[in-house]
């Protein structure tokens, strides 16, 4: 049993088991939604329509995740501009922001000659580099996460369910939609240090679908997505340490593997949507 405790002995390994413990609370509850009712495009597009802002953000010298902040919210209200003063598809508005986000970020990492440390620690994370001031504010985030979820959580299954159905019973789409994206910012703003903005879509999308297979009401899927993680974050931590390999990407793996693992041994079966009620 050593080899699976010794790791952490080491104090910056418990810091981030702590920190990925509490990135994965947040994507599991965040990802329950997004999967639900299918906005892994989204996801994905403000994982990565951060890179402008934080790398801008490195390059003035303030903190990156105040740049990670303004470019999600960039990225949030603008969807929301143009799927609503356009015909265009959600899709397509994510789509055009998505590339125009990406490409603002390679050109201005271009600026610098010395930015390839830092896009790298941008992209694929620094877990083993957390800080205090980092547990602290991702804590804070995630009870913030928690408690909006907590409160919004039926108009965000009716919306998952039908949007239609959700403004009958008094809950307007379009608002809780806004919180939907905002909620999923906040979820990759916390979440890019300790994976980077290419893997935080992982912990978004991995447990939360590996929880659905089984799960058949929300709080279910939830708590199982969030074990799931936490479990994940502790198995890559162990797994990195033995082998040298990197940790952020370690954790996103585990979690992709255990979801595989799940699908093969799945019995499918006719189940109602997820209740929010458990």
């Amino acid at each position: 049993m050593n080899v699976l405790t010794v790791p952490f002995t080491d104090p910056l390994l418990r810091e981030a088991l702590l920190a990925g413990v509490l990135v994965g609370i947040a994507a599991s509850v965040v990802g329950a939604f997004v999967v639900l009712r299918g906005l892994a495009f989204v996801g994905d597009a403000l994982a990565h329509g951060v890179l402008p802002g934080i790398a801008a953000a490195v390059l003035l010298g303030v903190s990156s995740m105040i740049g990670a902040l303004a470019g999600g919210i960039v990225m949030m209200v603008g969807v929301t501009a143009i799927t609503r003063r356009t015909r265009l598809s959600g899709d397509t508005a994510i789509g055009l922001l998505f590339v125009g986000m990406l490409a603002l970020g390679v050109v201005i990492t271009s600026r610098s000659a010395s930015f390839s440390g830092d896009i790298t620690r941008i992209l694929f994370g620094d877990l083993l580099g957390i800080t205090r001031g980092d547990l602290v504010v991702q804590a804070v985030a995630t009870g913030l996460v928690l408690l909006v979820a907590g409160v919004c959580a039926r108009p965000f299954l009716l919306l998952s369910i039908d949007p239609d159905r959700a403004t009958v019973a008094g809950f307007p789409a379009g608002r809780y939609h806004v919180i939907m994206l905002a909620l999923i910012t906040v979820t990759v703003v916390v979440s890019f240090q300790a994976v980077g903005t290419l893997l935080v879509f992982g912990m978004l999308i991995a447990p939360p679908a590996t929880a659905a297979l089984y799960a058949r009401r929300l709080p279910m899927m939830m708590g199982a997505a969030a074990i799931i993680s936490a479990v994940s974050v502790w198995a890559g931590l162990v797994l990195s340490f033995q082998y040298r390999l990197a940790a952020g990407a370690t954790i996103v793996l585990v979690q992709v593997a255990v979801f595989f693992v799940a699908l093969l041994i799945h019995r499918p079966r006719t189940a109602p949507a997820p209740q929010v009620v458990g």
